[in-house]
């Protein structure tokens, strides 16, 4: 039997939170071969300095971002950019051949108007609406030819992970969804903001861009809508909580008949999902937590009926830098090259 090929593979980014987890994923992936890291503040400081969890494992610097060299080196690049700034390099990269996985939100929304609403201009209008949405569960089957995967953000994985078998099956009314999140700070990323800053973030929870505000809204009515049979309403609040990792969605939507049950909507999951190595559902009684996947790449999911109200709470947690970043990324490029799903990325949360 021939030896599988090893993928050569850059990050674009290495040196915020979700490139640090890429490299930290790839670094043990045994189809992947790193050789190249990029990022612009910290270009020509040693990975040790700038990652000191690599110190003693990666030698060498960060580069400065130049599509051809990646191109001279790798043959697929993993851009961890802000949104905005990715689609320039996204789009010098696919000029050059190179197969991207794009963590920003720049390649997810189909619609250039709606974009343009919630992030500005975008940088590379022609390759707008080319990304294959990378939450693998739902798109299998496309991702293995994508060349450019939007990877999904982490507020709409664990949204969609939670509602879409619902909406699927016609099990709840789609004009009804409401959704709570809660998210731990690392979510905003490694620059210093008052936010996130430790007094202001450690003692208290707090909402933040309520009323339909966060630019994640589009991505979840988007992906949701592919499963509703009628025009869907969504309320999404999400909250800052004092962690460093971890999102909690808890969604409730009123139910479609008297006849659906929380074991209803349980099997329904447990279908939709089968065969995937990430995503598990709980047993009945059971509630989510964030600290039982923290440092991996799964997702829980769990349904309650309250049945005075005639509504479902559905549940998810993941690790937001994992299975809501990195860890997605990384899936999606084992689908894409034919690797076994779980490769890398089946170690459980790291508990407590």
């Amino acid at each position: 039997m021939s030896e599988t090929p090893h993928v050569r593979v850059a990050i674009v980014g290495v040196s915020g939170y979700t490139g640090a987890e890429l490299l930290r994923l790839l670094h043990d992936h045994p189809y992947a071969e790193v050789t190249k890291l990029c990022a612009h503040s910290t270009a020509g400081r040693s990975v040790a300095e700038v990652l000191p969890s690599f110190r003693g494992l990666i030698d060498g610097t960060i580069d400065a971002f130049d599509a051809s060299a990646v191109a001279e080196v790798a043959d697929v690049a993993f851009t961890a950019l802000p949104h905005g700034a990715s689609a320039g390099a996204v789009r010098a990269l696919r000029d050059k051949g190179v197969i991207v996985f794009d963590l920003s939100a720049d390649f997810r929304l189909k619609d250039l108007d709606t974009y343009t609403e919630w992030y500005g201009d975008h940088q590379a209008p022609g390759l707008f609406g080319a990304g294959v949405y990378g939450l693998v569960e739902l798109s299998r089957d496309k991702l293995r030819a994508a060349d450019l995967v939007a990877v999904p953000g982490c507020y709409p994985t664990a949204t969609v992970a939670a509602l879409a078998p619902l909406l699927n099956e016609g099990l709840v009314d789609p004009n009804s969804l409401i959704v709570d999140a809660k998210s731990g700070v690392s979510g905003a990323g490694r620059k210093a903001s008052l936010h996130t800053h430790l007094p202001e973030a450690a003692g208290g929870i707090r909402a933040y861009k309520a009323g339909g505000m966060h630019r994640h809204t589009p991505e979840i009515v988007q992906a949701l809508s592919s499963f509703a049979r009628e025009p869907l309403r969504l309320t999404f609040t999400p909250h800052l909580v004092p962690m460093t990792r971890g999102i909690l969605v808890t969604a409730y939507a009123d139910l479609a008949s008297s006849e659906v049950d929380a074991q209803r909507c349980h099997a329904a999951a447990e279908a939709f999902y089968e065969g995937s190595p990430s995503i598990h559902v709980l047993p009945a009684g059971t509630h989510p937590d964030t600290l039982w996947v923290k440092g991996s790449n799964r997702l829980h999911l769990a349904y309650a009926v309250d049945a005075r109200a005639r509504r479902v709470v559905a549940q998810a947690s993941i690790d937001n830098l994992l299975k809501g970043a990195a860890g997605q990324a990384v899936q999606a490029f084992n689908v894409r090259f034919g690797y076994p799903e779980g490769t890398s990325l089946m170690s459980p949360g790291a508990w407590p």
